[in-house]
């Protein structure tokens, strides 16, 4: 017969509501002091500043700005709205301007009203964000919270809501049915076994406790359903805490299909505004290194073109994102260009290797025209390093997760790179290494991680090591 049609909904916080409201304010206060140190009328600009309102929350919304971020850093949560402002403003203005709209609209005022907007974006969620720590610092509006099953999800569970008080969580302790020498020994900092499941009843009861976190394992079922069946007699809100993390997350979020329920093992971490504020780092970073780089690659273009035969560029088959394939751009370093079903690895004192080819392998410079990809959308700046493809079906026999690097668009440079994984890799424990920090890049992607690598791979790149 199947499941039964049930839907889990999301719940539509006041806090949400609130952050549209302040996010329209903040668009529309931009502008109003952006017109005002004009000493224009205000009623002239009405209609813009609708516009920019439903242009911001459509790209909001679109991009989750609205969902929950208990837990989340105040940090991250600024850039997310000054990244969704930047990309609502450039669609406004391309709009504008494509429809001869915003022609009359001096440019000043277009900066002004930017930066305003951006500013009051940041101080507004600043606020909301303070007045909602100090609340909870006080003991206002905060939750007492319990967990039943002292296992090692429950003991990180713990670890995350001591960590994270912007949670406004008060953890009381552990209830569990199982004696002390069935459950794993609990920290010193959260030896809080308060009792057994009937003692929890009790104190939800008499309202100690708001929330209740089961952490027992997907397979107890019949356990989980024991507890829910007491706890169905209180009023507390009970929830499920999955162990996912038995399994190698990748990247994982949640989603849901016609109102059920889906967390992701292996995702790209990528979508939404995140997404829209990698591309647009590549495309201003990857134009201005272009730039400076032209005149040296039409140099070394030169070069290559009198010290030995063959053509300039080398157009090699590798593997993109979601594992398409993609051509990659390089300057010919080698008197042969290797693209078949078998690519033999560049060694160190590689006869292969021409003399001009040995210096641009060591500098790095053979990879400039990867700018090429870049701005062309099938690579990043930063990334898993894309391998020849007659290395990809090689090594993803022999490495558990290996096609996973290509959840995300392969990178000129990326972490393994920076870690020491750079060059040859002659060894199965080379490959494997390089390919764990591909992972943890995809775990742990944040613009600030590609701005780190980018500084670390010049250093490396000035010290020559590992490229040959």
């Amino acid at each position: 017969m199947g499941l039964p049609a049930q839907r889990i909904h999301q719940a539509v916080s006041l806090a949400g509501a609130v952050s549209r409201l302040l996010d329209a304010a903040a668009v529309a206060g931009g502008l109003a002091v952006a017109v005002r140190l004009r000493n224009q009328p205000l009623e002239d600009y009405a209609l813009p500043a609708l516009a920019a309102i439903l242009m911001y929350l459509l790209v909001a919304e679109l991009g989750g700005m609205y969902r929950s971020w208990r837990g989340v850093s105040s940090s991250r949560q600024t850039l997310a709205a000054l990244s969704t402002w930047c990309v609502a403003f450039m669609l406004l203005a391309a709009a504008g301007f494509a429809t001869g709209r915003l022609a009359a609209f001096p440019r000043s005022l277009l900066g002004t009203w930017w930066l305003a907007s951006g500013l009051m974006l940041v101080l507004t969620r600043g606020l909301v964000r303070g007045v909602q720590r100090w609340l909870w610092q006080h003991g206002i509006n905060t939750k007492g919270c319990a967990i039943v099953g002292v296992t090692e999800l429950g003991i990180q569970l713990a670890r995350n809501i001591q960590a994270a008080p912007e949670l406004g969580l008060r953890l009381a302790g552990y209830y569990d049915d199982r004696p002390p020498e069935r459950v794993p020994p609990l920290p010193p900092e959260l030896n809080r076994r308060i009792g057994n499941i009937d003692d929890l009843v009790a104190d939800a009861r008499a309202g100690f406790i708001d929330c209740i976190y089961i952490t027992f394992p997907m397979r107890a079922e019949a356990r989980i359903r024991g507890v829910l069946a007491k706890l169905a007699d209180t009023t507390a809100s009970v929830y499920l805490v999955p162990d996912f993390f038995v399994f190698q997350m990748l990247h994982s979020r949640w989603t849901d299909i016609g109102g059920l329920p889906a967390v992701s093992i292996f995702e790209n971490p990528l979508y939404g505004v995140d997404g829209l504020v990698k591309r647009l780092f590549d495309l201003v970073v990857g134009s201005l290194l272009l730039m400076v780089a032209a005149v040296p690659m039409l140099i070394i273009a030169i070069a290559i073109k009198l010290t030995s035969r063959g053509p300039v560029f080398f157009r090699q088959r590798r593997y993109g994102l979601d594992g398409r394939e993609i051509r990659v751009w390089k300057f010919r370093t080698m008197t042969v260009c290797e693209d078949g079903d078998e690519v033999r690895q560049a060694t160190q004192g590689d006869a292969r290797v021409t003399r001009l080819g040995a210096f641009l392998r060591r500098t790095s410079l053979d990879e400039l025209p990867q700018l090429f990809n870049v701005l062309g959308g099938s690579m990043s700046l930063v990334g898993p390093r894309p391998h020849a493809a007659a290395h990809n079906e090689q090594y993803r026999k022999m490495i558990q997760g290996y096609m996973l690097r290509h959840k995300v668009k392969p990178g000129m440079t990326g972490l393994a790179q920076v870690r020491g994984w750079r060059g040859e890799t002659d060894t199965l424990e080379k490959m494997q290494r390089r390919i764990e920090c591909d992972h943890q890049y995809i775990r742990d992607w944040s613009l600030w991680l590609d701005i780190q690598i980018l500084l670390q791979t010049l250093w490396i790149v000035l010290s020559g090591k590992n490229a040959y």
